[in-house]
């Protein structure tokens, strides 16, 4: 990856959301207004909001609120959380340090470059906007263990941010949270390891906080930020939580598995009750929500009976 450190300079002093001028940054940084120019245009490749007016100087279109390796550390004794500025994917970061890092080892990224969604999907990972977090655990019992692992993720991150004042975020199905019908984060589960041997887990969770319509790329999907729901959380806030919550519920998972869990889910659940069609491979299944059985899989209503479904993905009738 090439150089980043004046691209993250300038991000720093425009932070605030002031106007500054390129000569004060070419005063500050030591170099031309045209070098300026083009550290500008690689934050602007990181998808930050930089515009430019004529005899002011450049400014972001709203304040930016940088990760704080101190500040989320104050709030979560144990550490172990490392804060990255631009990275490939925090999934992949973790990934390549399996043998190395220790169960609740966690990172936090500003931007990433190559974020990873379900199903070899782009996750849009604008600076300074969202949350990405990866957090790395090591399952003794294996893969066969690990049923439900992503729903009971979902509802962490979805008590967590209902905790810091996000009261409308519910879960979908398998590992998705919904506000308002529309997506506002996203789970990745990765799992490694031999058969019968200990299952080494890297769980992904993205968030979107105040990602705005022109960073959000070919997102196909509806989806929503808290800021634009009027809820404003503090980000080091929200990586401390969440990481410290989910150490404890993985904890918790490792003992008692799914089970625990699944009671919590349905007061989240988004679709309960409500006619969803499941997409598996070209199929297209419809149905009423009823949930989840003890194993984590969805059960639909169709004419009366009760079916459970380990596979694919829900949407709302009509969507």
């Amino acid at each position: 990856m090439k150089d980043v450190t004046i691209p993250l300079k300038l991000i720093n002093l425009l932070a605030d959301g002031e106007f500054h001028s390129g000569e004060q940054f070419g005063a500050t940084l030591g170099m031309s207004r045209a070098a300026i120019n083009k550290h500008i245009q690689t934050v602007r490749d990181w998808g930050v909001d930089v515009f430019t007016v004529p005899g002011k100087g450049y400014r972001l279109y709203a304040p930016l609120q940088l990760l704080d390796e101190s500040a989320i550390r104050a709030r979560l004794p144990a550490g172990r959380l490392a804060v990255l500025p631009v990275i490939d994917s925090t999934n992949q970061y973790l990934i390549e340090r399996i043998g190395t890092v220790q169960p609740g080892d966690a990172c936090v990224a500003e931007y990433q470059a190559q974020g990873r969604g379900r199903r070899g999907r782009q996750w849009i990972s604008p600076f300074g906007n969202n949350l990405y977090l990866s957090l790395y655990w090591r399952l003794e019992q294996g893969h066969e263990a690990a049923g439900g692992l992503s729903l009971m993720v979902g509802i962490v991150m979805a008590e967590v941010l209902q905790r810091l004042g996000a009261d409308g975020v519910r879960v979908k199905w398998p590992n998705d949270l919904y506000l308002n019908d529309r997506k506002l984060a996203g789970i990745l589960v990765e799992i490694s390891g031999k058969a019968g041997d200990a299952a080494h887990i890297v769980i992904g969770a993205g968030i979107n906080l105040a990602m705005r319509e022109g960073a959000a790329g070919k997102i196909d999907q509806g989806w929503i930020n808290l800021q634009e729901a009027g809820i404003a959380i503090d980000r080091n806030a929200l990586a401390a939580e969440l990481t410290d919550t989910l150490r404890q519920a993985l904890r918790q998972f490792e003992r008692d598995g799914f089970a625990p869990f699944v009671a919590r889910w349905q007061a989240l659940d988004n679709f309960y009750d409500r006619p969803v069609k499941l997409l598996i491979g070209d199929r297209e299944i419809k149905g009423i929500a009823r949930g989840i059985d003890a194993q984590g899989a969805l059960l639909l209503e169709q004419e009366g009976e009760i079916h459970a479904y380990l596979g694919g993905e829900i949407s709302l009738r009509g969507q």
